[in-house]
């Protein structure tokens, strides 16, 4: 995988592994000062990233100013980026349509929807591209499903989205803008006709009481969670079972695995390597280290997953590990991710419909031809071909 730029080491990747480098800083400290082209600490030990994420009081999500001073670009309902009270009260207007019960409630229209992309994805031909015909449609219409997005949106907001990743690029500001845009346009129209989905359920429990800035950041958080990681999750976890067949094997000797081999996969993907960086309220004594107030600690949710620790857990993939269910792919604390249960159900029917369907499946491409998103948000792969 050639990286022929500039990559802070806790986002850089050797396929699916982290580098050397960051097995290096991890192995030194749990917590140090952050390498050069970074600001502040990198905590990447387990359970300092755990104290860190779970604690609001001292640490904040509201995102540090750029260098130079200039404040990013926010919007009012954007939970990873905002703190308690403001944070509790949002998410408490939306956690009820994430339960437990309303997931199960879900399934049926899950399962439709992975059934008919994999025949969309059988009738493509060999190789075909995971990505474009599996999984990033079907994240995107139980997104829709969800908010009561029209399906014909979802291409554009697809579109915008691959802008928004491509790092540097002049497109990625003025896509970003009309990405959020676009649900802006969602809530006016559901304003006026409230529908069935989360945000018409919302306007009509909650009224006034949500204003028409919070509704959209809120739908583009969601957004972000459904589409990007949950689609990334699907092909990553799907190319860490092919490139471990006798896991791989293990799985379709034993279906029952399924719910394990979620939680394995999404540790040993770790789509979110790294989480929106925490600042300092109050100075903070941890890990044997003093974090003043004012500075900015980078928590690694790669290196915490991956790398080894003080428990011994080996890292190799392991679906059968007790142990998976530790991880901290989704976060912890108030800001773990609001959609957990969502992705794991679409990750289990997914790869039950792969596994059941293409009982052959396997990389339609050599490794070494595979190209992966390394500046988006979310780590991920640009398409993967399969063949059966």
């Amino acid at each position: 995988m050639t990286q022929s730029f500039e990559l802070q080491v806790d986002k850089r990747r050797s396929l699916l592994d982290p580098v050397p480098e960051l097995l290096e800083i991890s192995a030194r400290a749990p917590l140090s000062k952050a390498p050069g082209g970074m600001p502040g600490w990198i905590a990447t030990g387990r359970e300092v990233v755990r104290q860190i994420l779970g604690d609001s009081e001292r640490f904040s999500n509201v995102p540090p100013p750029e260098p130079g001073g200039r404040k990013l670009d926010q919007h009012e309902g954007s939970l990873l980026h905002i703190d308690p009270p403001e944070h509790s009260r949002l998410r408490r207007l939306v956690a009820p349509m994430f339960t437990v019960r309303q997931m199960r409630r879900l399934e049926p229209m899950m399962e439709r929807i992975v059934a008919d992309h994999l025949d969309v994805l059988e009738r493509a031909g060999q190789p075909a591209d995971l990505m474009r015909h599996f999984a990033r449609p079907v994240s995107g219409l139980v997104l829709a499903e969800i908010l009561g997005l029209p399906r014909d949106d979802l291409p554009e907001l697809s579109r915008l989205s691959d802008y928004r990743a491509a790092g540097h690029s002049a497109r990625r500001k003025p896509a970003a803008t009309a990405y959020f845009r676009h649900f802006e346009q969602l809530v006016a129209e559901q304003r006026r006709h409230p529908g069935e989905g989360l945000v018409g359920t919302l306007i009509r429990e909650h009224g006034d009481g949500v204003t028409d800035e919070e509704l959209a950041g809120l739908c583009e958080g969601i957004a972000n969670g459904s589409i990007e990681n949950t689609a990334e999750a699907i092909a990553l976890g799907t190319l860490a079972l092919l490139l471990h067949p006798e896991q791989l094997a293990l799985l379709r000797e034993r279906p029952e695995l399924m719910d394990r081999a979620v939680e394995e996969l999404l540790r040993y993907v770790s789509v979110v390597a790294v989480v929106s960086p925490r600042t300092a309220l109050v100075d903070v004594a941890i890990a044997g280290e003093m974090i003043r107030a004012g500075e900015v600690v980078s928590c690694s949710v790669l290196a915490a997953n991956r790398c080894p620790h003080d428990d011994g857990l080996a890292d190799g993939l392991d679906i059968a590990r007790e142990e998976s269910a530790n991880h901290l792919a989704l976060g912890h604390g108030n800001h773990f991710c609001l959609g957990a249960g969502l992705a794991r159900v679409q990750m289990r029917i997914a790869f039950t419909g792969l596994l059941e369907r293409f009982p052959g499946l396997r990389l339609g491409a050599g490794v070494e031809e595979l190209r992966f998103r390394l500046l988006a948000p979310q780590f991920g792969v640009e398409t993967l071909p399969v063949a059966w």
